[in-house]
């Protein structure tokens, strides 16, 4: 291993990604995991599980609503 290596942080998983982004539209996070967090995510992994999230969130709502009104 060389020394850049060594200090390139280690970026979540694409699950951890999503996990850390749905806790945040919550706004429920320990200020540890939001450090953690925050040192290993990537913007790009920030954007998309953010996207995926919204979307996901746009669409339950809107399925809900629909069912209610059946």
């Amino acid at each position: 291993m060389t020394e850049n290596e060594e200090h390139e942080p280690k970026k979540l998983s694409p699950l951890r990604a999503a996990q850390a982004v749905f806790w945040s539209f919550f706004g429920v996070r320990r200020s540890k995991d939001h450090a953690t967090d925050f040192a290993q995510l990537t913007l790009v992994q920030i954007v998309v599980s953010g996207i995926i999230g919204g979307i996901l969130f746009v669409l339950t709502l809107l399925m809900l609503v629909r069912y209610v009104l059946r």
